[in-house]
């Protein structure tokens, strides 16, 4: 198994723990985070590690970067991967319902389901979660707690992202 290194790094939500395995993002954890794993699987401080992990989240939350180009590693079901993989394409600033998530993974009758994996989505933020909602657009769920996940919505839709940058 490859060796897992992780870094703290600070953002307008809080602390954000980095970890990554076999030099793969793994894991963007805030701080109180429901399905946080414990700090002993972070493996040891390697702040060099994420040098371009953290250069994307400065840019993404300065307002000039949408979407991030970092090689992930995500483990979980062959369900949650196809999750995970479709939250990637939901653009920044918007948003889509699990009904609808669902729907574009090819199991419209998964809702919950999709509910549920995208709640063990273990990169929050760059693997995007924050932007699915319920079926009325009511904010629901989020592992890094509503009012971070109101916050993220916020600041994706006032927007003055450079698109140069992204």
């Amino acid at each position: 198994m490859p060796e897992r290194t992780h870094t703290v790094t600070d953002s307008p939500y809080g602390p954000l723990t980095l970890v990554a395995t076999g030099g793969r993002l793994c894991g963007l954890y805030m701080e109180g985070q429901r399905h946080r794993p414990p700090r002993e699987t972070f493996g040891e401080p390697d702040p060099a590690a994420f040098a371009r992990a953290r250069e994307q989240l400065e840019e993404y939350f300065a307002g000039s970067r949408t979407a991030f180009d970092l090689p992930l590693a995500l483990a979980g079901t062959g369900f949650q991967r196809t999750v995970w993989n479709a939250l990637l394409e939901i653009p920044y600033g918007e948003t889509v319902s699990y009904g609808l998530l669902a729907a574009r993974i090819g199991r419209p009758s998964a809702a919950r389901a999709v509910g549920l994996a995208n709640g063990k989505n273990p990169v929050g933020i760059i693997v995007p979660c924050h932007r699915v909602v319920g079926a009325n657009g009511a904010l629901t769920g989020y592992g890094g707690g509503l009012p971070r996940k109101q916050r993220l919505l916020a600041f994706e839709r006032a927007g003055t992202v450079n698109e140069q940058a992204s």
